[in-house]
């Protein structure tokens, strides 16, 4: 990956942003050029975007449960302006 850390933060402690955009850095990464990534890390990779992918899952429906319980039942869902 662009930044090689010795030791990289754990996905549990990465906030919403910080996952986002460390899975964008993987995605970019593994849509490169493949001679440049071998197999193995290429693997690797794709494994931490899978935790990526979940941590940023939860705290989105976290959030969403959060604010549903802020507002109670005046949420209204979201509805397409452009038809």
């Amino acid at each position: 990956m662009a930044k090689s850390k010795a030791v990289e933060k754990s996905v549990e402690k990465l906030t919403y942003e910080e996952a986002l955009a460390e899975l964008e850095q993987i995605v970019a990464v593994l849509e490169g050029d493949a001679s440049q990534n071998p197999l193995e890390e290429a693997l690797k990779l794709f494994e931490r975007g899978q935790a990526l992918v979940a941590r940023c899952g939860a705290l989105l429906e976290a959030a969403q449960l959060k604010v549903e319980k802020l507002a109670g039942d005046t949420v209204l869902p979201f509805e397409d302006e452009s038809e």
